[in-house]
């Protein structure tokens, strides 16, 4: 009964929601289910209350007002930045395309869909990072893993600026900016920690507190041990915490002194938590469900995605996953509609029973349209979702990743409001079907997004400048903790077996960067961040009476 008990609370915390088995018929039914025992109630209730305050403040800083919602409409709970795209959908259905243009032109043309290669992408690989299976993999060589990288036999080009996502590197971290971070604040995080992360001397130490769901720790700290062989002898010593859950938990209203919060590392946030962004694992792999490491990932994804043209896709907007890890979810279930959406629910049982050996993301963008909507919090399917040249319906969420936070609505993504899911997807798909050239570039902007300003290269930029910020706050020097294991890519990758093993050969970095990191941006100011919330709330009392005029 142990074993059924375990993998029942293993579909349940799995929050992948989007195309990652084998397509079915398209008569085939999505299972309706209104269990929701994967979503417990406080965390119902926290959601609930992380909407209020987001979309309460963001309303009223446009002079318009909305009631709080109750408990019992606590289906709707997750509503998040629907602001941009609201106003893009209501706008359209009621004025010609080229009013649509004209929004367009306000909130961002969507780019031409070309991808193009970091610049700092091209290296002259004259130093290979070695991985030796052949000796103790039990104790890590002893080789200069700290030694900077040679210059560069020729003249690089200057670092290109980072991606817009970087600036938010600063706000993360501003409740430690005046005061630092003290040895006392990092250890006030062991209790939600996975696993502590000490770097010394450019080696990696790990002292593990509980088990991780999955390998979602594993693949994690594989990425850390890439970057520091990547970027040697500029990863400053360090001391962390980090989690590996969806939920992200430093509440700032516990921290009335937010320089006591401890600064732990996670996969996302929300607008009231305090919690410090970095990748997720999945950028390394996540073989439990077979889906390949990002960069490879990607490659093949642009294959098939020239094999089928947009044009030539399925005209409908697709969802595939688990249901039972949100309402949100379920409510969208509801919307299956012949002519617009097909949905479904992810069988997970026969999925683990075979392998995930149908599974294969590069050929499953056969659909026009794809639907993102968050799990318990965010979902690593949002990446994936992008990446396929189709226009992303990304119901409204206020739980960010690190990248999430460089998107805009109406450019990169079409927004869903939760409250009105059936409605907003069926106009959607209606309108761009009806205006194929502008839908096409949406989507073709999003995915240019994933290839340029997500590739590996800026995943490594963005860990590195992170963690040279965070280390710069320290106020004490890190040592390695009397319980930690020293890490290494041969203690980890050596011992490892099947899929484990092949991603992480696959996610391996062959060759030193001998070039610079991209250039940070200016930071995000008080004034900039105030002015944008200002434009939200704007846009939403021009939504307002839009809604009033509507049939």
């Amino acid at each position: 009964m142990e074993g059924t008990s375990n993998h029942r609370k293993e579909e349940e915390e799995e929050e992948e929601g989007v195309a990652l088995m084998q397509l079915v018929g398209k008569d085939d039914r999505p299972h309706q289910d209104d269990d929701d025992d994967g979503c417990k109630q406080q965390e119902e209730e926290d959601q609930l209350e992380v909407y209020n305050n987001w979309f309460v403040s963001r309303w009223r800083s446009g002079g318009g007002w909305v009631k709080r919602m109750r408990p019992p409409e606590r289906v709707g709970f997750v509503i998040g930045g629907f602001v941009l795209g609201l106003a893009l959908l209501l706008a359209v259905a009621t004025t010609s395309s080229s009013s649509l243009l004209d929004l367009t032109a306000v909130f961002g043309n969507g780019g031409n869909g070309r991808h193009t290669d970091p610049p700092h992408r091209i290296t002259s690989r004259r130093l290979p990072i070695p991985l030796n299976c052949t000796n103790d993999t039990r104790t890590c060589p002893r080789y200069a893993s700290s030694s900077p990288a040679p210059a560069p036999s020729m003249p690089s080009p200057p670092p290109v600026e980072c991606p817009s996502y970087f600036r938010y590197i600063e706000r993360d971290l501003e409740p430690w900016v005046a005061s630092g971070i003290t040895r006392e604040a990092v250890e006030r995080g062991q209790r939600q920690a996975h696993f502590r992360l000490v770097v010394v001397g450019g080696r990696a130490y790990v002292e593990t507190y509980r088990p991780a769901f999955q390998t979602r720790d594993v693949f994690t700290q594989w990425g850390i041990l890439q970057l520091l062989r990547r970027y040697p002898g500029r990863v400053p010593d360090l001391d962390l915490m980090f989690s590996c859950e969806d939920m992200p938990e430093v509440r700032a209203a516990a921290y009335p002194d937010r320089a006591a919060a401890p600064p732990l590392f996670r996969y996302c946030k929300d607008p009231s938590t305090l919690d410090v962004l970095f990748p997720d694992w999945s950028f390394w792999g996540w073989p439990e469900v077979n889906i390949r490491p990002w960069a490879p990932l990607l490659a093949e994804m642009d294959e098939e995605n020239a094999r089928l043209p947009w044009p030539d896709r399925e005209p409908y907007a697709y969802w595939k996953g688990n249901p039972y890890v949100s309402p949100l979810r379920q409510r969208l279930l509801r919307c299956n509609d012949s002519r617009t959406a097909r949905l479904y629910t992810q069988d997970w049982g026969f999925a683990n029973r075979n392998g995930f050996r149908n599974s294969n993301l590069a050929r499953q963008c056969r659909h026009r349209y794809k639907i993102y909507v968050q799990g318990r919090s965010w979902s690593v399917s949002r990446k994936y979702i992008l990446a396929c040249d189709s226009p992303v319906l990304a119901v409204a969420t206020p739980y960010q990743d690190f990248f999430s936070r460089g998107l805009a609505a109406g450019t990169h993504y079409w927004p869903i409001h939760p409250d009105k899911l059936c409605r907003d997807v069926r106009f959607a798909v209606g309108w761009g079907n009806a205006h194929t050239a502008q839908a096409q570039r949406m989507g073709l902007a999003g995915s240019a997004f994933t290839r340029d300003d997500m590739a590996m290269e800026y995943v490594y930029d963005y860990m590195l400048h992170v963690l040279r910020r965070y280390a710069s706050l320290l106020r004490y020097k890190p040592t390695v903790p009397e319980r930690a294991v020293e890490l290494c890519p041969e203690s980890m990758a050596c011992p490892a077996q099947g899929r484990n093993r092949d991603f992480m050969m696959q996610s391996r970095e062959q060759y030193v960067a001998d070039y610079e990191p991209c250039r940070m941006p200016p930071p995000l100011t008080a004034d900039e961040a105030s002015k944008m919330a200002q434009r939200d709330g704007e846009v939403l009392s021009r939504i307002d009476k839009m809604m009033g005029k509507q049939p």
